[in-house]
């Protein structure tokens, strides 16, 4: 997909929509998050999402995606070696398990995108670590996130930073654009070489997600034609945020707040 041809800048009040947007989708990831329990089905974290969404005037940006077939949830649920696009099911999730959560929603005609792995109960400290450097790569590549900066330059930051403490980043799946669109212009890997890539411009707005592997870069898709895992089944994990780029810094879009 050319998405470095299709980079839309958007004014301050599309940022406010986009704000708006992000806030519905942080509300429906912490009803998300407060209902994970051990027992509980993916299929019903699927169902608060949606009710949490709909219930603010707004709609599921990924339900009937299109793809292989049209994607049929509104969030992904991806356990333990899922990294991403995992469907929701009558699958019950366990007590050790890590689950991540992905969720967008679109409010009057623009995407927020956000993401968030936790776990089920007790979790191992091999596990807690892995959610604690993804996330923590997540906010080091987002205080990249100004202008003059290159995508490179916040791709190289995240990927130094989970190598470095042992761990692994896809190659084939990345960050993206957002706005009017789930998937814009310009595309975000977590792997790069800082100083390279497009500049970072005020008014674009970026999905910034860090996918992070256990024990290989390399993953596979499995015959169900969305879910992702890791091609050697280790633990995966995942956050994101769709950040602003404002001449104040980064802004980040989907987080429950006004301010």
């Amino acid at each position: 997909m050319a998405w470095e041809r299709d980079v839309v800048l958007k004014s301050d009040h599309e940022l406010e929509i986009m704000q708006a947007a992000g806030r519905i989708n942080a509300m429906a990831l912490e009803a998300v998050h407060e209902a994970i329990r051990p027992g509980v089905t993916t299929q019903e974290l699927d169902a608060i999402a949606e009710q949490v969404i709909r219930d603010n005037g707004a709609k599921p940006a990924f339900l009937n995606y299109p793809g292989p077939y049209p994607y049929p949830g509104t969030i992904n649920a991806s356990i333990n070696e899922e990294m991403v696009h995992g469907i929701p099911s009558k699958r019950e999730v366990r007590e050790g398990d890590i689950i991540s959560i992905d969720c967008g929603t679109i409010y009057e005609g623009f995407v927020a995108d956000s993401a968030f792995t936790t776990g089920v109960g007790e979790v191992s400290a091999e596990k807690q670590k892995l959610m604690d450097v993804t996330k923590r790569s997540l906010e080091l590549g987002i205080e990249k996130m100004c202008p003059g900066n290159r995508i490179g330059d916040v791709a190289s930051t995240v990927q130094r930073y989970v190598e470095g403490q042992g761990f692994f980043v896809p190659r084939e799946y990345t960050g993206h654009g957002v706005g009017r669109k789930l998937h814009e212009g310009p595309q975000l890997p977590n792997y790069g070489m800082p100083g390279r890539g497009m500049v970072l411009r005020k008014g674009m707005t970026i999905a910034i997600e860090p996918m992070v592997l256990v024990g290989t870069f390399r993953t596979k898709v499995l015959p169900d034609k969305w879910t992702v895992t890791a091609a050697d089944d280790s633990m995966t994990a995942h956050f994101e945020h769709s950040v602003a780029i404002t001449d104040n810094g980064p802004l980040i879009l989907t987080v429950n707040r006004k301010d």
